[in-house]
């Protein structure tokens, strides 16, 4: 059905102005239009009014293991290698393709509920996660995790090839993948130049953790006399083409060696001050020319997967670190969740941006609750007051997949109590 929004106040992300009392015509997926009150509605369109609205294209989540929303707050208070030993992984170790379906599909409807329409994921049991996307009706740029200290790792790799052929054959077109060697620390220079070789064959990117805490920093240096991000050069990743998760720990040089066409970074940075491995340098990334865009991480590590805390957090500490309140400012923020994560994630043309010919990927956003009145400033008050609840349509591809709270053909309460069940099992079983 072709859509029709009418009197809504327009952030398009494409370099031009905001736009009040904007009309925006989706027909076919993609935004056929984008005018004034002139501007005809095709026959039979639904007309959504925008009165009070602000409409954006949709958030794009740069790095999440969205099934660990069963995992949900499981280890707080753990640095990430604890965390990790003594909790997650061997929690990790009884998920079945179920579980990780019933995860990762709540996972997407958090997201949507939210207002992002497509993320990143790395994670185990990945045709689990492909059945989610399509079914939720996100964006999913999916990876298969390849940790190469367990022998299992070729099979893994195997896996993540097929994923790539099964994103090929998407029905829907959106579902994409990428190759994912979990991390220097945890992949031999063989397991890399491996990973590398299926990416470049398949076409895609790599995606994996870097820089995440100085232990790792140290940790490489004594491996391989480098930092994580030379190692990764020193290898071929960086001329492969890689989305870099974290990059907290970063040098002058890393940054440099960042700065290139086929190289991006995701800010995860509720993630990074939970597990206390600090504060990424990311005005420093930004001035270098790093593409950058913002990320979750799974919600075992930041409890949840929208994208509006994680961005008022990466401001208040760029701010902060720095003493500078105008560092990092609203309009970069908004940039670094749509147009330059859709560019992070190798997202078809247009995505993140809101303009004619651009896939119909947005979200109406209302802006008359009490913690949102008055408004003095449209960047700042969507960037600063928007609350996943605030939210109230989200559409991807130009299909309406969350309205209000309510995702059509999908009874979100039955699959939360499912899922609820599952994370009780999950850790009864550790």
């Amino acid at each position: 059905m072709a859509l029709c929004i009418r009197g809504v106040h327009l952030l398009p992300m494409d370099g031009s102005p905001d736009r009040p009392d904007a009309t925006i015509v989706i027909e076919d997926g993609r935004i056929s239009a984008v005018g004034g009150a002139e501007t005809v509605a095709p026959p039979g369109a639904r007309v959504v009014p925008g009165n009070g609205l602000v409409a954006l294209p949709g958030l794009v989540n740069c790095h999440n293991h969205v099934a660990m929303t069963l995992l949900r707050g499981y280890g707080a208070d753990l640095p990430l290698q604890r965390w990790l030993e003594e909790r997650i992984w061997p929690a990790e170790e009884h998920l079945t393709d179920d579980d990780v379906r019933a995860g990762a599909m709540l996972g997407c409807l958090e997201m949507l509920r939210g207002g992002v329409t497509a993320f990143a994921d790395m994670y185990d049991h990945m045709d689990a996660v492909a059945d989610a996307v399509e079914e939720a009706g996100i964006r999913g740029v999916l990876s298969r995790g390849i940790v190469g200290l367990r022998p299992t790792w070729p099979a893994a790799l195997a896996e993540g090839e097929a994923l790539c052929r099964r994103a090929r054959q998407s029905p829907s077109g959106r579902l994409t993948a990428m190759i994912a060697p979990h991390a220097e620390y945890t992949c031999s220079v063989h397991v890399w130049q491996a990973c590398i070789a299926v990416a470049e064959r398949e076409g895609v990117s790599i995606h994996t953790h870097v820089s995440e805490t100085l232990a790792e920093n140290e940790g490489c240096r004594s491996r391989h006399g480098v930092s994580p991000v030379r190692f990764l050069e020193e290898v071929g990743a960086l001329d492969a083409g890689c989305l870099l998760a974290h990059c907290v720990h970063v040098d002058a040089a890393d940054i440099h060696r960042l700065a290139m066409p086929r190289v991006a970074v995701s800010h995860n940075p509720v993630s990074n001050a939970k597990l206390g491995s600090g504060i990424a340098p990311v005005v420093q990334m930004r001035a270098a020319g790093v593409l950058l865009g913002v990320g979750s991480d799974g919600a075992a590590s930041t409890d949840f997967l929208g994208l509006w805390e994680e961005m008022r957090l990466a401001a208040w500490m760029q701010k902060a670190v720095l003493r500078d309140a105008a560092a990092l400012p609203c309009g970069d923020l908004l940039q670094m969740a749509t147009a330059s994560g859709a560019r992070a994630l190798r997202l078809p043309q247009g995505c993140g941006t809101v303009a004619p010919g651009a896939p119909a990927d947005l979200i109406l956003v209302q802006t008359g609750g009490l913690h949102q009145t008055p408004r003095t400033d449209l960047a700042a008050g969507v960037l600063y007051g928007t609350r996943d609840a605030d939210v109230v349509l989200t559409v991807v591809a130009g299909r309406i997949v969350m309205e209000r709270g309510e995702f059509p053909g999908i009874d979100h309460e039955r699959l939360a109590a499912d899922a609820a069940v599952r994370s009780r099992r999950l850790l009864e079983a550790v």
